[in-house]
């Protein structure tokens, strides 16, 4: 077995790690692949903006002439300061169920993080704030929603053979347009809006979310306030993000709490376009991007991904305010189904008011920890 140390600027060896899942997960009719122009991003250091602050590195394992595991390292050095931390991130891990395999292409990475004096290496984490986080543990026989990680289910035993350790849970939930929402949570959310002198700004053109794109970039990181684990968005991620919020966007899913003309709180749904994603094997032509704008309009899925206020509107108002456009987003868009994406576990309040509103917890993916030796 040999371990590859991937050359961004190597189409041959570039195709090697991108293919290397639709050969792992053929017989694997949840999964779902990525956009193949997003995927060769990540190794566009011209392009990307990660590269302008941090690095990566990107490893294949080959048995002869097989490609039989993958991985990405990241430093993200904002996120370093932010956090005040020296930790290196993994993702884009996928492997053949070989112990050996693991072990050998995870020595590599961790080679390369302790060789720039990092300490610790977490993950599954991903390159911009739309990647999905941690390793699915539970939930297999679901789809994932576009954009969160599906993984095999021995994928744990692998990284816990590595040395890795559980790092905390996070859970995506199912809602239904049928359920039974409170209506006292609009009411809530209704007083909370005029006493505060709130309201919710729509939008109906990509090119109205486009020119909100600086703002909503500014208000996610300034919702960052009092929170752990997170990193702000320079002003060319924020670009970046936008393209790719925009792309398939529904504008009337997309919610921003003003005060005046402030903004101080968000809310982020998307149509799932996942099953055209699976037509097309994650090609836009020269027909996926046909088949991913009818899945806008047929899919009876709609993934809620994004959610926040500012520290100081926070609370019940502002949780009630939230929760009550959630619902509305998925009975306004005729939508029959929600995907409620990757709420922290060790939110046990917001969690107990979403199961009180019908939400099912029915997938958990988990963060893994380990300090390099």
């Amino acid at each position: 077995m040999d371990i590859l140390a991937v050359d961004g600027r190597r189409p041959d060896q570039v195709r090697q790690f991108i293919e290397f899942p639709f050969e792992l997960y053929r017989h694997t009719p949840q999964w779902v692949p990525p956009f193949l122009f997003e995927a060769k991003r990540v190794f566009d250091r011209r392009r990307n903006p990660l590269y302008r602050h941090s690095d990566a590195a990107f490893f294949l394992a080959r048995r002869g002439e097989w490609t039989v595991g993958r991985l990405a390292v990241l430093e993200n050095r904002n996120y370093n300061a932010f956090n005040r931390e020296r930790a290196a991130f993994f993702c884009l891990f996928e492997c053949v169920h070989d112990r050996e395999v693991a072990r050998a292409f995870f020595a590599s990475g961790l080679a390369w993080a302790r060789s720039r004096g990092l300490d610790v290496i977490a993950g599954p984490r991903g390159f911009t704030a739309l990647d999905g986080l941690g390793l699915l543990v539970r939930g297999f026989q679901h789809r994932p929603a576009f954009g969160i990680p599906y993984n095999l289910p021995y994928y744990e035993e692998l990284l816990l053979d590595v040395g890795f350790e559980p790092a905390g849970d996070i859970l995506s939930g199912h809602l239904t347009a049928d359920g039974q929402f409170p209506e006292r949570i609009h009411s809530i959310a209704a007083r909370a809006m005029a006493r505060r002198g709130l309201r919710i700004a729509r939008y109906r053109t990509r090119r109205d979310l486009r020119a909100l794109a600086p703002r909503l970039g500014q208000l996610y990181n300034d919702s960052l306030g009092g929170t752990q684990g997170n990193v702000p968005l320079t002003a060319e991620e924020i670009r970046s993000l936008a393209d790719q919020l925009v792309r398939f966007a529904d504008p009337r899913l997309i919610k921003v709490v003003l005060k005046g003309d402030e903004p101080v709180g968000f809310l982020f749904a998307y149509p799932d376009i996942s099953a055209a994603l699976q037509w097309s094997g994650g090609r836009l032509f020269p027909f996926g991007w046909l088949a991913m704008l009818l899945e806008t309009r047929r899919t009876k899925w709609v993934n809620i991904n994004g959610a926040g206020m500012l520290e100081g509107h926070r609370g019940l108002g502002g949780t009630a305010i939230l929760f009550s456009e959630m619902f509305k987003s998925v009975r306004e868009g005729g939508f029959l189904h929600a995907d409620l994406v990757q709420v922290g576990a060790e939110n046990d309040r917001m969690q107990r008011e979403l199961r009180n509103f019908g939400v099912d917890f029915y997938k958990t993916h988990r963060m893994y920890r380990m300090d390099i030796p």
